[in-house]
């Protein structure tokens, strides 16, 4: 009797196979991934929250800040705006200066080699060419003795000020899978509080009317204001 052959095993296609159930490999690796990004989802939703409650913080440093600013001389004023607005002018319709920013970048990430969470953070929450010029200024001020020195300082500092915030904004904003914008609007908060503090502090050595603790204690005063307001409003009936 001649042997039967026995029909081939068919071959399922390329891209149709059947998963494997026991292959808890990738069972726990799609459940990892679903946590993980459940997981970033809701820290992004608690971000927001906070960034939401820090945006009358940022409110009540602007107003303090130039309740204080207002105290030191008209013209002197003036050139400080100035700087600010020649940045502006210069970024929207001429150049925009990102290298000197990423030079001032890489040179906070060198400084703070030493401490790697601070390389990651301290380039976008330190104005280095703002401290730099407080410094340069402090020394020259020891020697020089003219009105010169203060107005180039404090155009520069206006123009580096804006230019360190409007890089930096742009940086975190450019940014994938920001949920909600949470990281954008909390860091840019947050960021913009510690530059108008880091100015107040310098104001206050140039100028005898800038009182950093006036500063400090106007923006905490209308902060607790402005959120007990919201809070009875939300919440109280």
């Amino acid at each position: 009797m001649a042997k039967k052959e026995l029909p081939e095993k068919q071959q399922v296609p390329k891209g149709k196979e059947k998963p494997n159930q026991n292959d808890n490999g990738g069972l726990s690796g799609d459940f990892s991934s679903k946590i993980s990004g459940l997981s970033s989802k809701v820290f992004g939703v608690i971000k927001f929250i906070l960034a939401i409650i820090i945006l009358p913080l940022v409110y009540s440093s602007i107003v303090s800040f130039i309740n204080e600013f207002t105290q030191i001389d008209t013209g002197l004023q003036q050139i400080f705006y100035n700087g600010i607005i020649s940045f502006l002018a210069i970024y929207l319709f001429i150049w925009e200066p990102a290298v000197i920013y990423n030079k001032g970048h890489k040179l906070l990430e060198i400084m703070f080699s030493f401490f790697k969470p601070l390389v990651n953070v301290a380039p976008f929450l330190l104005p280095i060419y703002t401290i730099l010029i407080f410094i340069i200024y402090g020394l020259l001020a020891l020697g020089v003795k003219s009105d010169w020195l203060i107005e180039y300082t404090l155009f520069l500092i206006g123009f580096s000020s804006i230019l360190h915030l409007t890089f930096s904004a742009k940086a975190i904003h450019s940014k994938k899978g920001d949920f909600l914008k949470a990281n954008y609007i909390f860091g840019f908060s947050f960021i913009f509080i510690l530059n108008l503090m880091l100015l107040a502090l310098g104001f206050s050595f140039i100028f005898e009317k800038f009182s950093l603790v006036n500063f400090c204690n106007v923006s905490f005063t209308i902060f607790q204001n402005v959120f007990l307001s919201v809070f009875k409003q939300l919440f109280v009936f």
